[in-house]
This record gives structure tokens, C-alpha cells and sequence, in this order.
């Protein structure tokens, strides 16, 4: 299992869970969702540096169709190690783009992602994509969480964890806390969930 490549999901999440629109207004409006770019009062040099960090290491990308679309919009246009990643899109209905080294996954999307884990090569990570991840978190596919949390609560929007999420324990490798009061927290799989009795 140690050979296998790593998906990572990194996530901007309210207390509550939510994961939508963390970056603006249009972002994503789907079910009439009103707080897009709710991180922005939060975000500083230290959540810049944070994120210019974990992208500051070999990887590649594992995102759904609206998040890539959203990244090609922006990033070819930017000097970003996001160019240089070979980007694997999961989508039924987006089968090429002038955006190199993207690479487009249809049919059985978990079969697929589970030969990607298998090959060579850096890590996988996956930004946004909230579909794709409550898939990948349906089958046991995501190595590590990279949370940032923000100090809000929306009381509606889509979630990270929704029903389908399987029990999973975690491991806590490394926090921080920002100036602004965002704890941006990593974590591993740590095999199934224990229980017993605090009596």
C-alpha cells in the first residue's frame, strides 16, 4: 500500500462543513447559494503561504469538470506549478482541452482512479471538485485531508462529509493556526474507527 500514490483533498471549510464557493461570488450558485467568497476577509500572506507550500511540491491533479473548468479559465494564464501537473478530469461530457497535460477520465471513474493510485508518479491532489469527492470518500480513496477551516458558519451549502462518507479514523500530522483564526490542519487514514466506553 506504502507504493501507492497519495490522494490528497485540500478543502477551505466553514465550521459548519460547508465547502462551496469559498473563492467568490459566481463561483458556484447552485441551490441559490448566497455567502460565495466567504473566505476572502480571512485570507492572508500566512494562508498564502501555506498554500504556496503545499503546491510548492510534486504533484498532480485529480479534479471534477466545474473545478477544472474554473482552473483553465485562470491558471494557463499564470505563472503556476499547476501548469506543469498533468490535470486528470473526471467527466462524462468534457473530453479534450487546449489546457496541456489535461487528461480526461469517463466510465468507471473509481476503477480508473484506483490504476491512477497504482502507477508512478507524484501525488494526487484534488482541489474543489466537491462531487468527486464525496466519491472518493465513498470508496476509501482519499490518503489525506489538508483543511483549512474558517472561523464561519453558513447554515447552508455543500458539504465536505455528506451520507455516503464511510466511518474512517484519522491521524492529526500537522496544524497551524493563522492570525485571522483559521486552523489549517492535516490529516492521514489511520485504519477504521474504534470505540469503547470513557466509564
Amino acid at each position: 500500500m506504502n507504493n501507492l500514490r497519495k490522494i490528497i483533498v485540500l478543502s477551505f471549510i466553514t465550521l459548519d462543513g460547508v465547502i462551496q464557493a469559498p473563492g467568490g461570488p459566481q463561483e458556484d450558485t447552485s441551490g441559490d447559494f448566497k455567502y460565495g467568497g466567504w473566505l476572502a476577509p480571512y485570507f492572508d500572506d500566512f494562508l498564502g503561504k501555506v498554500m504556496s507550500e503545499q503546491m510548492g511540491r510534486p504533484f498532480d491533479l485529480l479534479l471534477g469538470r466545474k473545478t477544472f473548468e474554473i482552473f483553465a479559465s485562470y491558471w494557463p494564464n499564470q505563472e503556476s506549478p499547476i501548469n506543469e501537473a498533468t490535470k486528470y478530469v473526471v467527466s462524462n461530457t468534457l473530453m479534450k482541452h487546449e489546457w496541456n497535460k489535461s487528461v480526461f477520465l469517463k466510465g468507471d471513474i473509481v476503477k480508473k482512479i484506483r490504476e491512477l493510485k497504482s502507477q508512478d508518479g507524484p501525488e494526487l491532489q484534488v482541489h474543489g471538485s466537491g462531487n468527486l469527492i464525496q466519491t472518493l470518500l465513498k470508496h476509501d480513496l482519499v490518503d489525506e485531508l489538508w483543511l483549512k477551516i474558517f472561523p464561519v458558519t453558513l447554515g447552508a451549502g455543500k458539504r465536505l462529509f455528506v451520507e455516503g462518507t464511510i466511518p474512517a479514523a484519522l491521524t492529526l500530522k500537522d496544524f497551524k493556526i493563522s492570525p485571522k483564526g483559521v486552523i489549517v490542519a492535516s490529516y492521514e487514514r489511520a485504519g477504521d474507527v474504534k470505540t469503547s466506553s470513557v466509564a
